[in-house]
């Protein structure tokens, strides 16, 4: 499981490597699922959960982006 703490202290590249770890890890799980070959069901919802957390961080970090020079522009406009 991973802790959005967790996921906050990752690099770019970590955090892309982390993401692309649990989408792989939630096909394999569905591909388990699908043979009957899967016991422990709650793997699949842990695993979407953590890929938000991580899309979460992605997103968070990309709007930090934007609002830095664009946060300015609107304070002055209002």
């Amino acid at each position: 499981m991973m802790e959005i703490a967790k996921a906050r202290g990752l690099s770019e590249q970590e955090l892309f490597e982390e993401l692309e770890s649990a989408r792989r890890h939630l096909y394999d799980l569905r591909f388990q699922l699908a043979t009957r070959q899967l016991t422990d069901y709650s793997q699949i919802s842990q695993t979407r959960k953590d890929i938000a957390r991580l899309l979460t961080v992605q997103t968070e970090r990309k709007l930090d982006g934007g609002a830095a020079s664009g946060t300015s522009a609107t304070a002055g406009g209002e």
